[in-house]
């Protein structure tokens, strides 16, 4: 969620495309009947707070018919 810079209300994230592996464009739109302003605009990877010591890899999930009914 982010706030219109006009009105300060709420915008809602419309659509976002991918720029870089690190950068993503959205495309918000104000949900104030009486503004409507629509903008774009960029959130990227700044810096870690924490990270693993050890990332493990996992299986992917089966493609069909690969889950089990548990009764």
């Amino acid at each position: 969620m982010f706030n219109c810079p006009l009105c300060h209300s709420a915008a809602h994230t419309r659509s976002s495309s991918q720029i870089t592996t690190e950068t993503k464009e959205r495309y918000h739109q104000c949900i104030n009947v009486n503004c409507g302003h629509t903008f774009v605009t960029m959130e990227s990877f700044m810096r870690s707070i924490s990270k693993p010591g050890e990332i493990n890899p996992v299986m992917p999930h089966p493609q069909t018919g690969g889950q089990v009914v548990m009764f």
